[in-house]
Formats: C-alpha cells, structure tokens, sequence
C-alpha cells in the first residue's frame, strides 16, 4: 500500500501560506466542512493579531467571510496551548468585536463572530471531539428560549420593497476541536480535516470541499530550503515545549506523591489506611496528575477519586 505524503502542520500552515489569498481555498473547505454551508473568504482582517511576525504561541488568523445566504461573518481560527483559555477566547471575540466596529457607528453594525479553536493539547473532560457553544437566553420557569426579531428590508424588484421578519443572531459561536480525541473514524466531511490535522497526511480517498488543494499546498515536500528551515525550528521549538509540560506533569506526580504520602501516613495512624490513600489521591489531583495514573499509583477507582472532588 502506498504511503501517503507527509504534509505541513496545520497550526504552521495558519500562521504562514494560509494567510495567502490565493490559500483561502484550504481554509475555505475546512471552515464549509465544519459549518456545513458554503463559506467563502472575502478577506484577511487587518488586526494585530494578524501582523507578520514569527510566533511560537500565537497562530491565529481573522477572517471576514460570506456564507450561501449572503451574510457576513468574522470567523476567528486559532491554535494556542496557553493556561486559562476560555478567558482567552471570550477576550479574543470581544475584542474583534470591537475592533471592527467603527467609533459612532451603530450597534446594529455589530458583526457576528465565530471562533475556532484548533486544540492539540487537553481541555477539560468530555466525551467528544467537536464542541459548540454560544450564548441563548430561556425562561428560569418555562425553560423555552427567547426568540427575537428583527425587520429587515427585503427587494423584489427595483420599484418595491418588501419586509420580512428574521430571528437576530449577533452572539458568538465557538467550535473547540479536540484533535487528539478523534479516534480516526471517518463519517462526515469534517472528520476528513481533523483527520489531516492529527496526522498531516490526506487519505486518496477523502473527498470533501477543496481537500485536494489543502493536499497539493501543504505538501511538505514543496518547501523551498529556507522556508523547511524555518519549520523545523518551529518542530525543534513546540517538541521543547511539550517536553517542558511533560516535565512539569511528572514532577506534578513526583511532589503530588510525597506530599501526599507524608500526610497519608500521619493521618493514617488516626484513621487508617484508607483515608490515607485517599489523601494521597486528593494531593496528586490537586497537583494536576491526570487520573489514571493516580488509579495506578493509589489502586483507587474512577469513582472514587471523583468523589474526592
């Protein structure tokens, strides 16, 4: 069997050739396959978070786009592995937010927002690959949601106009993309992307919007010498920061373990042997051990380190 052409990583290909406008086809077919609609990218945002400098963090891209409906939206992509992130997607939609409206101008001119956070690092717990969120007001009794509308102007022609009533939609959707969840079970178009972004290749046989071109532009092998250069120093630098979370997690078991034996014992000679352990467990949680090692180092069940919590 043939094996299948190395591409570049996606979170590097955001911060360099995608932000190329004659790129904005790869970008295209990943945001349409999420979406499920036909996205079209009408330009890159001039913002600071999209100034040509070299990042180690910061690869993100703002995106004025138009849907099949002919609605204009600000799409937001962003790869980060940053400490506290959902503040920092709620500052980073507000402050496109801001940024694109025009002092004086109406709040109505406010443009809907969604943002898309491309995660290769652990985020809370959950039992999916693909999370949406966005914000929606119901009754505290009834439960049902608020519906709101507007009256917008609608031509039939060029000698009359026709109103029509349509619900507002002006908050902002985030997707969270947990990538190394996806257990490489292909069923939609979207599956066929994020499987591109865990492994950086394109199966011949995916076929979903302009997977092709993303085939054909990431090729790794097209890298002219300087640019490869360039991207190696960007894999020597995020295998050094991995290696710097990886250290940290183990030293977080190490100190989780010795505090935790120290007052396991002393509270062991008082109350016994099992609310020792369970100190010991409640300790590696709270230096951030995940929980199968503490299962592992304490012989405790999931359930009963959850209930520690």
């Amino acid at each position: 069997m043939k094996e299948e052409e190395k591409l570049i990583r996606f979170d590097w290909a955001v911060k360099t050739i995608l932000r190329d406008k004659a790129n904005f086809d790869v970008l295209e077919g990943f945001l349409s396959a999420l979406l499920r609609d036909d996205i079209t990218i009408l330009h890159l945002l001039e913002s600071e978070s999209n100034q040509e400098e070299e990042r180690r963090k910061y690869n993100r891209v703002d995106l004025f786009v138009k849907d099949s409906k002919g609605r204009h939206m600000i799409i937001e992509v962003q790869n980060e592995r940053e400490a506290d992130y959902l503040e920092r997607i709620l500052f980073g939609t507000s402050k496109v937010i801001v940024e694109n409206l025009e002092l004086g101008h109406p709040f109505k001119e406010i443009a809907k927002v969604i943002s898309i956070s491309i995660l290769y690092f652990n985020l809370g717990k959950g039992d999916d690959y693909i999370y949406y969120g966005t914000t929606e007001f119901r009754g505290v009794h009834t439960h049902n949601p608020l519906i709101v509308k507007e009256r917008v102007k609608k031509p039939e022609n060029h000698d009359k106009i026709r109103y029509e009533f349509r619900e507002k939609d002006v908050f902002p959707e985030y997707y969270l993309i947990h990538v190394e969840r996806f257990e490489d079970i292909i069923e939609s178009d979207i599956d066929e992307w994020i499987y591109m972004l865990k492994h950086d290749v394109i199966k011949e046989e995916f076929h979903s919007k302009n997977i092709k071109k993303a085939k054909e532009k990431l090729a790794l092998l097209k890298m002219d010498k300087a640019e490869r250069k360039r991207y190696e120093r960007y894999l020597i630098d995020l295998a050094s920061e991995i290696d710097v979370i990886e250290t940290a997690k183990e030293d977080g078991i190490e100190i989780g373990l010795e505090r935790g034996m120290e007052k396991g014992m002393e509270k062991g000679k008082e109350v016994g042997k099992d609310e020792g352990i369970a100190e010991v467990a409640l300790n590696m949680l709270e230096a951030g051990v995940d929980r199968d090692t503490i299962m592992k180092f304490t012989g405790l069940s999931k359930e009963a380190i959850e209930s520690l919590k």
